[in-house]
């Protein structure tokens, strides 16, 4: 089940809402880890015992730990069998039949489950906390159950951490004020999806089916503008959804972008782009390692595991591991000798962001190296046609509507002219248009969920 169907806005949501609303406290968290049950079965019924395992997994190490702090290896063997456990369901799901490809071996290519990527780190960081007396172990299965399987963040994102929310999921508060603020993220991000993400990722769609031999200079730059806001648009969206919805509910979860389009730097932008993701590998691999504390060479070894693993991290396919790396050697760069010169020349560091991040997210769209390498020769061959003419004709105002929104202009505007009024008509007016949408149109993919 997606956010942006008409199954989840007009039947789960309202239900679900209700029921939360009409329940005791006590018996709240029960009710959302069997919401969160039926949200996941009703698009992955068949892997509904991975969600099981998870939660049943992490509580007893959660619970071993805890009670043998005092023992000189019986926490380090729990947290093992959690990292194994872990890692192991997200290897033999997502990444068995790859490696298979790669050393020749038929193995089977299995149908990913969905948000496993998210959930699994999600719950692994709360073991590790649990091992480094950063947080206790939660005593409820119940409650447990309920943060692992939270439905508004558990397909793709944002990760939320067990310490943000540990205090929440006992004593969450639903205030009026908070219900209101999250309903209009949540409407604020399915206008997101619905009504630029779809559209543009149309354009990307028609561009990808082309010839490649046929393509200009000018398509294939188009093309890669279109997909890096199809891709903005889609999981940005999702995180407003997700984050709107813990709102509704009583929770807090921590923001996901901010803007990474307005960089002028790779540096700036994944420090605004999927922020989760890059504070969890910060955090549990990147300083475990060594951090920036041991001088450059090792500093420099550290990025290069972390960015190969968070390219791993989005997908079986050389392609993300390219895609990782490439960011890694742009990251090095900056770090060593470019970062200052962006900082004193900001004009041209948006059109070094603006060429470089283009580039990247042709490696990441496209998995077929063959293609690959042809679609990034076409972007650099100078060849000409009329070829994109058409597609700006066809595409122009959504491009600009993308352009505009991908900025902060349109927030600091709203801002400027403060009226609740305007503002509730113009998220209503919105939302009707994504309900009239979603009505007549078929194509609704979320592009995380692949991940």
């Amino acid at each position: 089940m997606v956010f942006s169907s008409l199954i989840f806005l007009f039947r789960f949501l309202p239900i679900a809402l209700l029921l939360l609303f009409l329940t005791p406290k006590k018996y709240q968290n029960l009710l959302l880890f069997v919401l969160s049950l039926i949200f996941y079965a009703w698009g992955e019924v068949r892997y509904i015992f991975i969600m099981f395992f998870s939660v049943v997994l992490d509580y007893s190490v959660s619970q071993g730990i805890e009670h043998n702090r005092s023992h000189p290896w019986i926490p380090k063997l729990m947290l093992l069998i959690s990292l194994t456990g872990n890692l192991g369901m997200l290897f033999f799901f997502k990444y068995l039949g790859f490696i298979g490809s790669l050393i020749s071996l038929d193995l089977p290519t299995l149908t990913l489950p969905l948000g496993i990527s998210f959930y699994t780190f999600q719950t692994m960081s709360y073991t590790i906390d649990v091992y480094r007396n950063k947080v206790t172990a939660e005593n409820n299965i119940i409650d447990f159950g309920a943060f692992v399987c939270l439905f508004p963040q558990l397909i793709a994102g944002p990760i939320v951490k067990y310490t943000q929310i540990a205090y929440e999921l006992k004593h969450r508060v639903i205030s009026p004020d908070k219900f209101e603020s999250g309903l209009k993220l949540f409407l604020l991000g399915l206008a997101s999806k619905v009504l630029l993400a779809n559209n543009i990722g149309m354009m990307w769609d028609d561009i990808a089916r082309l010839p490649i031999e046929s393509l200009s200079t000018a398509t294939a730059w188009l093309g890669t503008l279109a997909f890096g806001f199809q891709i903005y648009f889609d999981f940005s969206g999702y995180s407003l959804m997700a984050i709107g919805l813990g709102s509704m509910l009583g929770f807090t979860f921590p923001q996901n972008f901010n803007y990474p389009y307005i960089s002028k730097s790779i540096t700036e932008f994944w420090n605004r782009w999927h922020m989760t993701l890059g504070s969890w590998f910060k955090e549990y691999v990147y300083i475990p390692l060594g951090g920036n504390r041991k001088g450059i060479p090792r500093q420099i070894i550290n990025l290069l595991i972390v960015w190969f693993l968070t390219g791993f991290w989005h997908g079986a396919a050389v392609n993300f591991i390219l895609w990782g790396l490439y960011f890694f050697v742009l990251l090095v760069i900056e770090k060593l000798v470019l970062l200052r010169w962006l900082n004193r020349h900001q004009v041209l560091a948006r059109f070094y962001f603006v060429f470089f991040i283009l580039i990247g997210w042709a490696i990441f769209a496209i998995s077929d190296l063959t293609v690959l390498s042809q679609y990034i020769a076409a972007m650099f061959t100078l060849q000409t046609s009329t070829q994109w003419m058409y597609f700006i004709s066809n595409y122009g105002v959504i491009l600009i509507l993308c352009l505009i929104f991908s900025t902060d202009i349109p927030k600091k505007v709203m801002y400027a002219v403060s009226f609740p009024l305007v503002e509730t008509s113009m998220i209503t007016a919105l939302f009707l248009l994504c309900i009239a949408y979603l009505v007549d149109s078929s194509y609704n993919p979320f592009l995380y969920f692949r991940f």
